[in-house]
């Protein structure tokens, strides 16, 4: 009777033991503030002149365990995108809605970019141009134009309570998702825009 008793209570221990570590490895879901999340972004001609502007950047379902960013979907609407160095609105709207266009991101086709996170490692790098501070390597898939392409870059994530803080900056070449308006080479410079794009991601998000 002792004998079952005692296996009895290793079997309940063990019970309570493996709904603990259940519990610690629980993922917590994130949610963007879409008013303050963007990516700013900056074109160049190859005479040095950019445009710069954003877009939001949204998220309903960043995951997080352990304490650290797991997982999780971004979405771009390019409905949203925004011009900030032009000097008139009308010719700001003239720009973005090239951008919208055929040329570029075809918004009537494709609506919104997307970005998958496959991983996030831990970073301890000092990689030319990361942010300040970044202590994560996020790895995924950018989605664009229907074609997708792995893309890493260096972040700077912070958690504090129930509030995600995220920093990157990255550089994204166009012409791998087929954006390739004015990208011949032949091209004279007032008119051929560099492939890279700049991307600087600043994000803002809450547990739900």
């Amino acid at each position: 009777m002792k004998k079952i008793a005692f296996v009895g209570a290793l079997a309940l221990s063990a019970f309570f033991w493996s709904c603990e570590k259940n519990e610690d490895i629980v993922a917590n879901t994130y949610k963007l503030d879409e008013t303050k999340s963007v990516a700013e972004w900056k074109g160049h001609l190859r005479t040095g002149y950019f445009n710069e502007g954003a877009i939001t950047v949204q998220s309903e379902n960043l995951t997080v365990q352990d304490g650290k960013v797991s997982g999780g979907v971004f979405t771009i609407p390019v409905s949203s995108i925004v011009n900030y160095n032009l000097p008139t609105d009308s010719v700001k709207h003239l720009l973005v809605h090239h951008l919208q266009s055929a040329d570029f991101f075809n918004m009537a086709v494709h609506p919104n970019i997307t970005y998958t996170i496959t991983n996030v490692t831990s970073y301890s790098g000092t990689s030319s141009g990361s942010v300040s501070g970044a202590n994560y390597l996020v790895n995924g898939d950018l989605t664009m134009l229907g074609k997708t392409n792995a893309v890493s870059f260096p972040a700077k994530i912070e958690l504090n309570g129930n509030e995600l803080k995220a920093e990157g900056t990255l550089k994204v070449d166009r012409t791998k998702w087929g954006i390739t308006y004015a990208s011949d080479p032949t091209l004279p410079d007032a008119n051929f825009i560099q492939p890279d794009i700049d991307i600087h991601l600043k994000l803002i998000g809450s547990k739900k």
